[in-house]
């Protein structure tokens, strides 16, 4: 590790492969960013303002979109300039920047869903105990230790990115400081780093999958118990939006990470970034309001006040 040296810049490809082409993509990409942020956005302000909203389950999903709208923010607006200009750079230390948050705040949301799940178990298999178990000082502390964390752990794996000493060039074959790509720019030895960046995916994305499993297979049990069949409907459906999060989440992720740092496609890993950067957060709003019937009931709540407020003027 002597003699370490560093570009001062990285060449950002993006979507530089589809030519001239790559201007047609801006319109598309732009616009789900936008309804991305919108949409995240109009769930946390609901969940703040709506005291209906004030509960364990809705905190945790405040909690999660905030993470999506800081997920895209950190990508997405370098990814849209991209598209534009012909020279796509980004500083040394701005690289190191993204990476630090993107990581971060990914590892963050999947303890967030693992926090979720836990809500879902005590509310479903422990009910009469529910307000004691998931208390707002609960509640705070596994959301703070959800946030905190990831924080932390990433800090020695972003220093250790920046002392590798990156003697294949400059140019990295993705819209944004991906991990593979830079392990693919350097000449040190990255095994023991590839071996850390295993145990961050065990530590934080597999870890939350497992509970996460773990909660939703006490669930199913207890759920079959319940005679009704209304009331079976009614347990699952408090889950639906949860579980349909947990898939689009957990199998792009494992896809891309819970595998050594340079086995990579990197074409493949761009579809599927892309994916967990721009779709998941647009979708993210419509499958919390589409397939949760006390946010559809808040949002056709919302819109009658508003409608009458119109009539009133």
């Amino acid at each position: 590790m002597a003699n370490l040296s560093h570009p001062s810049e990285f060449v950002l490809l993006g979507f530089s492969s589809f030519g001239e082409l790559q201007v047609l993509l801006y319109g598309p990409f732009l616009l789900l960013y936008l309804l991305a942020f919108m949409g995240n956005t109009v769930i946390i302000v609901m969940i703040i303002a709506d005291s209906h909203l004030h509960t364990p389950m809705y905190f945790f999903l405040g909690n999660f979109s905030l993470l999506e709208i800081l997920v895209t923010v950190t990508t997405v607006p370098r990814m849209l300039s991209g598209l534009l200009v012909p020279h796509k750079v980004i500083s040394f230390t701005g690289c190191m920047v993204q990476f630090y948050f993107y990581f971060s705040l990914g590892s963050t949301s999947f303890l967030i869903l693992s926090d979720m799940a836990l809500d879902r178990f005590v509310a479903i298999c422990h009910p009469l105990r529910y307000g004691t178990l998931m208390s707002w000082a609960v509640c705070s502390r596994l959301a703070g230790a959800a946030w905190a964390a990831p924080f932390l752990a990433m800090v020695p794996t972003v220093l250790s990115r920046a002392h590798l000493n990156y003697c294949h060039g400059n140019t990295i074959n993705h819209f944004f400081c991906d991990n593979a790509p830079l392990l693919q720019l350097s000449c040190s030895d990255t095994s023991l780093l590839e071996f850390w960046d295993f145990l961050m995916a065990l530590a934080f994305v597999l870890s939350s999958f497992l509970m996460t499993l773990i909660s939703y297979g006490y669930i199913v049990t207890t759920v079959l118990r319940i005679t009704s069949a209304r009331g079976r409907q009614k347990a699952f459906s408090t889950c639906g939006s949860h579980l349909t999060l947990v898939f689009l989440g957990y199998s792009s992720t494992i896809f891309l990470y819970v595998r050594p740092g340079k086995a990579h496609s990197v074409e493949v890993n761009k579809t599927v970034a892309l994916v967990t950067s721009v779709f998941t957060p647009f979708l993210n709003p419509f499958i919390l309001t589409l397939r949760n019937e006390t946010v559809k009931a808040v949002v056709w709540g919302q819109i009658q006040r508003l409608k009458g407020l119109h009539k009133g003027l």
